[in-house]
């Protein structure tokens, strides 16, 4: 069964191929052609297919919709792009420089009835109807990280963060138009996956505004049997199209603590202390000294995608557990270049005498496989390089910051554990943290306490002053907090906290290129946050306080339900989507992955994809809480 990712490279790769189905078994050699793509056709494309890729489907050149761009002629030319007024023009632009001799328009989201006649009459005064080829709607507005996780927007993708949807000034119609984005890029992701779901959402929030309109959105296509995407040929419904996905449309206001945790697990510490966006990581590497003394730095750009077997095992593992398998993918790495090098000298290749190659066929043999095996080695030494490098910048941060004792402190917060230090004695402590890492600890105790005293909670306030924090988003979520009903939400962190473990043992023996020492080995124990509770309760059609207010929705039938007509001996869920409204992060993406390994043992197999507007790590999200924080005042 493909999974969204799989099925957003098989349209794009049709889409390369001038629209015609993409089959491996094709020998013939490609139609060489140029891609033209505007931002959000770049970051669409940029974590699905590499440049090799591109190549090899024929794509010789692939340039900006806005930048300069030469006459190419005899040579089609594929766009990807939002049909925006902007894009229109300069596609009209095109036509009348005749900048290329067949044009394939393919854009991101349907293109409105009155654009395509602009564009039609464009092509018309330019004298270039007959070069038009093709002009299709993608649906593919949304962005595939993972196999199991896709967000809608990185470029501009203010335009639907936490607080764009929550500031106090918005007006009903810029709320209108974020959601009917929203719901667009959603309706995106399921006419790719070519199924119909049932639509979960809670209410009196903007979750459950997108829920009605993409209900009222899947309804109408439905309904249009002529153009109707969802009519499925026998060939594309899979195995599994007997039984209907489960979408869970959640606000992120339903868990405001998982955003501002310290995190412990490789793929979410490279998004909370290094830039990691769209798969890629930017780090800084220390290359020796500046003639002025000082440490010359070079940035690294690394890609992290799941052809990469060390990350696609590694990237949910707690860190010490990556270090410690860098460490031992380095040993066997070594030793295979031991071999090369012991075969080398023993057939005297490395002083090249000509008796070497007299040499019997038995070294030949081994010397054949050795050099067969280079490629492989060459490429295990430059991935090994790049995650030690990754690990180390990742490292440094835990140590100069003390991350693991924030990680350690959070966790038995969110566990109800007793905390064997005072969270006074922390926000004092300077060398402990920046003052974000404070500010973030702080507020997750405030979420997560019952109840706390007006004179305590100003003693913590100037503590967090005196250590240099911003108290703007402080403001706002003592008003959220006042205004969520808590009382019903209290008990959201269950299990979990941290034993820690006998230091490194295997490490230090080693003498590792990773020095440990100093940081805790946590061991975190295994526990559904409440995004991953809610899922788990939707799907195995349990309820509990918290889910039998949620809306149903399903927009194959004729009318609305009301939520007394519920269908309440459903099968349980063995596909589920669910999607944040206002951002998400690898966390809770994390904590849904650990949930479906669990029931993997299982009778039956679950699989959950996790979608949000936008992924922001805590640095991003305390800034929107900062900019809430000030509307107040």
């Amino acid at each position: 069964m493909l999974t969204l990712r799989e099925k957003q490279i098989g349209a794009l790769k049709q889409m390369l191929n001038l629209n015609q189905p993409h089959s491996k078994t094709q020998s013939a050699e490609p139609v060489f052609k140029i891609l033209i793509y505007d931002r959000c056709g770049q970051d669409i494309i940029s974590p699905l297919v590499s440049i090799k890729e591109l190549r090899e489907l024929g794509v010789t050149l692939h340039v900006q919709l806005h930048s300069d761009r030469d006459p190419i002629p005899d040579v089609p030319a594929v766009y990807f792009c939002l049909p925006t007024e902007e894009n229109l023009g300069r596609i009209s632009q095109d036509f009348q420089n005749n900048l290329y001799d067949a044009y394939h328009l393919n854009f991101i989201s349907p293109i409105s009835r009155q654009k395509l006649e602009d564009l039609a009459s464009a092509a018309l005064q330019a004298n270039c109807v007959s070069q038009i080829q093709k002009v299709y709607d993608q649906y593919l507005n949304f962005i595939s990280l993972e196999d199991d996780m896709f967000i809608l927007k990185h470029q501009n993708s203010d335009s639907v963060s936490y607080y764009a949807i929550n500031r106090g000034e918005i007006k009903d119609t810029e709320m209108e138009s974020i959601m009917d984005s929203v719901v667009d890029s959603l309706f995106s992701v399921f006419a790719t996956l070519g199924a119909v779901p049932i639509i979960r959402s809670p209410r009196g929030n903007a979750a459950e505004m997108v829920a009605e309109k993409l209900d009222k959105k899947l309804r109408e296509n439905l309904r249009d049997t002529r153009n109707s995407l969802f009519i499925m040929d026998a060939t594309q419904t899979g195995h599994f199209s007997f039984q209907r996905p489960l979408l869970i449309v959640l606000d992120r206001n339903v868990d405001m603590a998982t955003p501002l945790h310290h995190t412990w697990t490789y793929q979410a510490l490279a998004h909370d202390v290094l830039d990691l966006a769209l798969n890629r990581v930017v780090v800084e590497e220390n290359v020796g000294r500046s003639p002025a003394g000082g440490a010359k730095v070079k940035t690294r750009a690394c890609d992290l995608d799941n052809r990469d077997k060390f990350w696609a095992t590694h990237k949910g593992s707690p860190f010490p557990i990556v270090a410690e398998a860098i460490q031992e993918e380095l040993e066997q790495y070594r030793s295979s270049e031991d071999e090369v090098k012991k075969l080398k000298e023993s057939m005297g290749i490395d002083n090249e005498s000509d008796a070497a190659f007299s040499m019997v066929s038995d070294n030949t043999a081994k010397l054949t496989s050795a050099v067969n095996s280079l490629p492989q080695l060459m490429e295990k030494k430059r991935l090994i390089d790049m995650h030690t490098t990754i690990a180390t910048a990742i490292l440094n941060c835990i140590k100069s910051r003390r991350l693991d004792t924030f990680f350690e402190f959070e966790e038995k917060i969110m566990s109800k554990t007793t905390l064997d230090r005072s969270i006074m004695e922390l926000l004092a402590d300077g060398e402990a943290g920046t003052h974000e890492d404070k500010l973030r600890l702080f507020l997750i105790y405030y979420i997560c306490s019952h109840s706390m005293s007006e004179a305590e909670y100003d003693r913590f306030a100037v503590a967090l002053q005196n250590a240099g924090c911003d108290l703007q988003p402080l403001s706002y979520i003592k008003r959220w907090k006042a205004y969520t009903k808590m009382a019903a939400t209290h008990n959201q962190y269950v299990g979990g906290g941290t034993k820690t473990v006998s230091m490194f043992s295997k490490l230090v023996s080693q003498g590792s290129s990773f020095v440990m020492e100093g940081v805790k080995n946590l061991v975190v124990k295994r526990h559904n946050l409440p995004v991953t509770r809610l899922v788990d309760e939707l799907m195995e059609m349990k309820t509990s306080q918290e889910t039998e207010d949620f809306r149903y929705f399903d927009p194959k039938q004729l009318r609305p339900l009301d939520s007394s007509q519920i269908p309440r001996n459903r099968m349980p869920f063995q596909e589920a989507i669910v999607f944040v409204v206002g951002g998400g992060n690898y966390i809770e993406y994390q904590n849904l992955v650990d949930y479906t390994k669990g029931k993997a043992g299982g009778p039956t197999s679950k699989r959950v994809t996790y979608g949000s507007t936008t992924l922001s790590n805590a640095k991003q999200f305390l800034k929107q809480l900062s900019l809430l924080g000030q509307e107040i005042h």
